[in-house]
């Protein structure tokens, strides 16, 4: 479905002006279907994100600072997010051995099976996005490079 359609305007200061609500739209979208598919999971995307990155160090750890420089969302506080992980035992902490105080944080055995479990969903996170060829998905990932930089 069109843009306009969806968002009941008929036209845009430009071509510009209508890429940005396009793709603050998509975005939203895009994060609610990822929500939908969370929710069984009990996790947030952004928690989802750092376990993802977490699983990435395995069975190295993480700091705070490292997590957060990853994070798709640069806005969660990663601190918090942490000890919501911690509350469901997803990560734990772990004391750094080079400066005593410094907390890291690594992914556990329950973190990594539930990331394994919601990995079998990843064809229905692809399926959101299939009504693009992958000839198409390849050129808009370049084109978003390009946006950015």
């Amino acid at each position: 479905m069109k843009l306009e359609d969806e968002i009941k305007q008929n036209s845009f200061r430009n071509e510009y002006h209508k890429l940005a609500v396009n793709l603050i739209f998509t975005h939203s979208w895009l994060m609610s279907k990822i929500y939908e598919m969370l929710d069984e999971y009990d996790l947030t995307p952004q928690q989802f994100n750092l376990l993802r990155i977490l699983r990435g160090q395995y069975p190295k750890t993480a700091s705070i600072t490292l997590l957060k420089e990853r994070m798709l969302d640069k806005m969660s506080d990663a601190s918090r997010l942490v000890e919501r992980l911690l509350a469901k035992g997803l990560v734990e902490r772990k004391i750094c051995p080079e400066d005593r105080r410094k907390v890291d944080v690594v992914i556990t055995k329950k973190g990594l099976k539930l990331l394994e479990k919601i990995d079998k969903t990843d064809n229905e996170m692809d399926n959101y996005l299939k009504n693009l060829s992958e000839v198409e998905a390849k050129k808009l990932n370049e084109l978003l490079d390009k946006l950015r930089g």
